[in-house]
């Protein structure tokens, strides 16, 4: 069982920025596909980024040019940069790993399904005001 712990969501105004982090352990950094994904009342979850063992980063259609996913290997967190925030954007965000699919994120190829992650954080909420 693989502890993944968000931490950094909170209130904004619209327009504002949240930096939200993952916390983990250096094996699932190196070896695990991780993903952030959200979810807001009465909606389905949504994938935010995926980020591959190697380095690789696909970013939801959503959140492209405004959000930035990335490794910290010396904290042992998957990040997530947030800027530009909108009421849209308001809901749980939970960060997910699975090492089955290290290697699936490949640009060009369909990414990996919300529902092939075994292991999940217990979210961190996000409210944006308008």
């Amino acid at each position: 069982q693989e502890k993944l712990v968000e931490s950094g969501g909170g209130s904004v105004q619209a327009g504002g920025s949240l930096r939200l982090s993952c916390g983990t352990s250096s094996h699932v950094l190196d070896h695990a596909c991780m993903a952030w994904f959200r979810q807001a009342p009465g909606k389905e979850r949504e994938v935010v980024a995926w980020v591959d063992s190697d380095g690789t980063i696909l970013d939801g259609d959503s959140v492209k040019g405004r959000f930035t996913a990335s490794k910290d290997s010396a904290e042992k967190t998957l990040d997530l940069e947030m800027t530009n925030l909108g009421p849209e954007d308001s809901g749980v965000y939970y960060c997910a790993a699975d090492e089955r699919l290290r290697g699936t994120v490949v640009r060009g190829r369909p990414p990996p399904r919300t529902d092939l992650f075994r292991y999940w954080g217990q979210g961190t909420q996000v409210t944006v005001s308008s």
